[in-house]
């Protein structure tokens, strides 16, 4: 009997989100104040953190401020950015600071405002397992909860090459570069990798002056060039919702082969940053004349790696268009600005072998709901984990709002109206009369 009365005091949601990132930030938003619907969300982190290590003085978001948590599902949320910056009392100044872009700092801070406001999230709580007997059980180092559905949104995690050495001194991914780049002047620094991260890496180590700036900063990418983000208005059009709908709908092979042709609609460099990478080059070389302080190789692959903390590393490359050519490069300081990866999901080991896959990915559903051999009124949703099914968008803020009206729609029993749909006419429509000449 006592611990039935245990379990009669367990807590029940109608929605349990795990991790807060920007995802279930969004839902948990989108959620907040509906009556109807329960929730928690539950964050291991103390406290909201976004990119932490990688918030360098200076770098912007490469997305309009309108993709927020909720403004481009719901414009009237007490959440958007619009209502943080007149909570702060900052809106005017906002506006006359004219701001280009975004500065990253700021969306962060924003983020952890709409965090500290929802008293449906729980910072400082793991989740240990997930498993299902009629609803879930959600068992966290703290509690255990019960859920109609739960909301996945672990976010991701730094991925390195296998070259890289994690437990070296003398190398480290770019998502610690804030902590860890310090006193490298007068070093021989490699940044690996071409997308906006390394980047952003280069530009603030050949800002640097004096004694802080490092002997030679070197910059390798396996593209062929340092390419901008594609940022023109069609391809835009990408990061609309019903592009998405039509991406879902494709095979897997054009969604693949799609995905690596877009490429830098997502994971392109921000013009402004190459302009002032290519400006500070210039004055480097030609006004003050460090002619050796800097390297730039693109169009390499990295092949190994050899050496230790205190005696430097040589970088073995090789030049794709010139297979069998070695080159090499000497370094003291490796930044891997090699991406991110959909972090481990080890809390649904209870209930994995029931999980329908495609791939490496969860397979979902058109509402983002896990494919698996459960009720269908008991939903696993998934949030930015999902890009081989849907799309360069899943992992980029520019759906995150739409994607979380998706869910709560589902959670709601409800269908929100969809904005208009793009001039473009994505899938094809075949004609009313293909087939009757044989027909005739």
């Amino acid at each position: 009997m006592a611990h039935e009365a245990t379990e009669r005091k367990v807590l029940h949601f109608n929605c349990v989100g795990i991790g807060v990132g920007p995802a279930n930030l969004s839902l948990a938003s989108l959620l907040h104040g509906d009556s109807r619907l329960s929730s928690l969300f539950l964050e291991r982190k103390a406290a909201f953190g976004w990119h932490e290590g990688q918030q360098i003085p200076g770098a912007s978001l490469q997305v309009s401020l309108f993709k927020d948590l909720v403004t481009l599902a719901d414009p009237t949320n007490p959440f958007s950015f619009l209502a943080y910056l007149h909570d702060q009392g900052k809106i005017y100044h906002f506006l006359n600071a004219q701001f280009d872009a975004l500065p990253r700092q700021e969306f962060r801070n924003y983020m952890r405002w709409a965090s500290e406001r929802n008293a449906d999230i729980a910072f400082g709580e793991e989740v240990r397992s997930v498993g299902f007997d009629t609803e879930f059980v959600v068992r966290t180092d703290r509690r255990t909860v019960r859920a109609d559905n739960i909301a996945v949104g672990v976010g991701t995690r730094p991925w390195l090459p296998p070259q890289a050495d994690p437990g070296a001194a003398g190398q480290f991914h770019v998502n610690e570069f804030a902590v860890r780049a310090g006193g490298l002047g007068g070093k021989r620094v490699c940044v690996v990798g071409g997308g906006q991260s390394g980047a952003e890496a280069v530009l603030d180590l050949i800002s640097r002056t004096g004694a802080e700036l490092p002997r030679r900063i070197s910059w390798v990418s396996r593209r062929a060039n340092f390419f901008p983000i594609d940022d023109s208005p069609f391809t835009n059009d990408f990061y609309m919702p019903c592009h998405a709908e039509h991406f879902f709908r494709l095979d897997r092979a054009a969604r693949e082969a799609f995905n690596r042709r877009h490429v830098l609609s997502s994971d392109g460099i921000s013009g402004d940053t190459l302009r002032a990478i290519y400006q500070r080059l210039y004055v480097l070389r030609f006004v003050e004349g460090a002619r050796d302080v800097f390297a730039l190789h693109p169009n390499r692959s990295v092949e190994g790696l050899t050496g230790t903390d205190g005696h430097g590393w040589e970088i073995s490359l090789e030049h794709n268009d010139q297979p069998g050519l070695q080159e090499a490069i000497d370094a003291d300081v490796v930044v891997w600005a090699t991406g991110f990866r959909p972090a481990g999901l080890d809390f649904l080991a209870p209930i994995a072998d029931r999980l329908e896959r495609e791939g490496d990915e969860l397979r979902v559903d058109e509402s983002y709901a896990v494919r698996w051999d459960g009720p269908a009124d008991r939903n696993i949703f998934v949030q930015n984990a999902t890009r081989g099914q849907r799309g360069l968008a899943d992992p980029n803020l520019s759906l995150n709002a739409w994607r979380s009206q998706r869910i709560a729609d589902r959670l709601r029993g409800t269908r929100s109206d969809e904005q208009l749909p793009s001039f473009i006419e994505w899938s094809a429509k075949p004609s009313a009369t293909a087939g009757s000449t044989w027909e005739r």
